[in-house]
């Protein structure tokens, strides 16, 4: 009852904070920031291959690259955030290093001298004797790159947290946030892919990235208006510390029997006053939190949290080693995720980029399963779910693991839908005599609306699902971490696309390996995907029924409190 008196006091001293008008500001800054970063993640294959002179290979390399290292940094984010800063001030201060890194692509896109000298007019078979960059071009190149990689990675761990921690926990509107916050990205990446990569195209990529960088700025500036309106998190100490003490702890008492489940173990609340109850998976564990007697029968509490750890302390690294199967098991999406962003702006440079008289640049194709996701978020968040919540009774309509396999099955179909449209092109090429031209194929670009469209409504089921999940899955000492977790399935998709690109190379002989779309073999590489993608799914759903919410069954059926958030605890406490 102390706890429960602890958060009323703090809510009257408070009244004010958080609410719909804290996270619009959140919106603005994840609109703005979003806004910059896709349209270089859509775009910067043309930068790489016709302004800095990399083969098509490496292009498509160094931006999967790029894209894998902004969300795998995205822990480090998190734990900062958990750890030393508020998430206001992890937003603010990676905020202003992606600016850094805006501003020196900007400098280096404007100067000639910082790049190699253009390589124009030489036919598809000779870009190969382009003049490469030197090391001096190439590291101002890369330092922009990664200090954007790094900037990203802290917003993105720290921003839907900041949002979400705006509502209560039984608050209908912070299972809508994550919704409404896509729509933020959605809208911004709209922007992105159409009047920034139209800036590029037209006015030139110092234009363009200059752009970039005065959004970032803004939307540091936006964020900070907001400040007086946010509930902060207090950070209370590392939950990566935490976790290693109950395996160190766990070790050092293995000798000792294991506990039952009925046995008393060491616990107190833990950080930010939350209890995580007992539960029976991974019982070794449970050894950490064995309570040492001294010689005339009394518990010893006065030992340090290196000999003894609370049982919510155990129940945390539970919940990591929980949700490692199935962050694992949507890795493969981001793989196929990150062959689209590559490869299909490659494909739409060989085709007919007019739509309704205006030519449409091939970076901004992405700009139609954008709007599909635009379209569909409200309906979604405003129709299904309301529906859907009558049904099941769960206030998030489905549960977060249903709604990532829908966006699983749907990213297998676009890869199929991919590998027929793909042979279609290439069958195009070679009936009008154009496998070897420069000229654009009689072929609408809007064919490749089909894949990336399915696609789009795949990673709005699957990027809401994994970012609400890890968040209210988490413990209230690592809601930041969790999310950065929910970036690392998309940080591996793209490391492992790199891979998957050059293994395919070597056992295939070199299906993607010619700088000519026309004669490579990407239609037999999207239909591998897709088979491989069906395989992926049969283990996604062996590993969400294996998995167990964090939950009290009991308070889940008298409250019908959404995924049954074990935090509710408190109020049997």
């Amino acid at each position: 009852m102390g706890i429960l008196r602890a958060f009323n006091g703090q809510a009257k001293q408070e009244p004010k904070r958080g609410g719909i008008r804290a996270t619009l500001f959140v919106y603005a800054m994840g609109g703005l920031e979003n806004m910059a970063f896709i349209s270089n993640a859509v775009s910067l294959v043309t930068y790489f291959y016709g302004y800095m002179n990399f083969s098509l290979t490496k292009s498509a390399n160094t931006l999967t690259n790029f894209m894998g290292t902004s969300f795998l940094v995205a822990l480090f984010g998190g734990l900062i955030s958990d750890t030393y800063l508020s998430r206001f001030k992890t937003c603010v201060l990676f905020g202003c290093i992606e600016l850094l890194g805006y501003a020196a692509l900007t400098v280096q896109a404007h100067f000639d001298q910082l790049r190699p000298p253009p390589c124009q007019g030489l036919a598809i078979s000779q870009t190969t004797q382009c003049q490469a960059a030197d090391i001096g071009q190439a590291a101002i190149l890369f330092s922009g790159l990664y200090l954007v990689a790094f900037g990203t990675s802290g917003v993105k761990a720290a921003l839907p947290s900041l949002g979400a921690d705006q509502f209560d926990e039984r608050d209908p509107k912070r299972s809508s946030f994550f919704n409404w916050f896509l729509l933020s990205f959605t809208a911004g990446a709209i922007i992105g892919v159409t009047f920034i990569v139209w800036i590029s195209t037209n006015q030139g990529w110092d234009w363009a990235f200059g752009v970039c960088t005065v959004a970032v700025l803004v939307s540091i500036m936006v964020l900070s208006m907001g400040k007086s309106l946010y509930r902060n998190n207090v950070p209370k100490g590392s939950p990566l510390l935490r976790i290693i003490q109950v395996f160190v702890v766990a070790i050092r008492n293995r000798k000792l029997p294991q506990p039952g489940i009925e046995d008393e173990l060491h616990d107190v609340a833990g950080v930010h006053n939350e209890i995580l109850p007992r539960t029976d998976q991974f019982r070794f564990l449970d050894r950490a939190a064995i309570e040492h007697t001294c010689d005339d029968g009394s518990t010893s509490v006065n030992l340090g949290p290196w000999r003894i750890c609370t049982v919510t302390q155990v129940e945390e690294t539970k919940i990591i080693i929980r949700m490692l199967p199935i962050i694992l098991s949507t890795v493969f999406m981001n793989t196929c995720l990150a062959q689209l962003q590559t490869f299909t702006v490659q494909q739409s440079t060989t085709m007919n980029t007019h739509v309704l008289g205006i030519k449409m640049p091939g970076s901004s194709i992405p700009v139609i399963p954008l709007v599909f996701m635009f379209i569909f978020i409200p309906i979604y968040d405003c129709v299904f779910v309301p529906i859907a919540r009558k049904i099941t009774g769960i206030p998030t309509g489905i549960r977060y693991l249903q709604r990532i396999g829908v966006g699983l099955v749907l990213s297998a179909i676009s890869m199929a839908v991919a590998g027929v449209v793909e042979t279609r092109r290439k069958s195009v090429a070679r009936e009008h005599g154009m496998v070897d031209s420069l000229q654009p194929l009689p072929m609408n670009v809007l064919w490749l609306g089909y894949q990336y469209s399915i696609f789009g409504l795949a990673d709005m089921f699957t990027f809401v699902g994994l970012i609400q999940f890890f968040y209210e899955e988490s413990s209230a000492g690592m809601k930041s971490l969790g999310t950065a977790i929910s970036w690392f399935s998309s940080a591996f998709g793209y490391y492992l696309s790199s891979v998957v690109v050059d293994v395919v190379n070597k056992v295939s002989g070199g299906w993607l390996d010619n700088n000519n779309l026309n004669r490579d073999k990407l239609d037999y590489f999207y239909w591998l995907l897709a088979g491989m993608s069906v395989v992926n799914f049969g283990v996604y759903l062996v590993c969400a029924s294996w998995y167990r919410y964090k939950k009290v069954e009991v308070i889940y059926k008298e409250e019908n409190h959404a995924e049954g958030k074990q935090v509710e605890m408190l109020n049997a406490v």
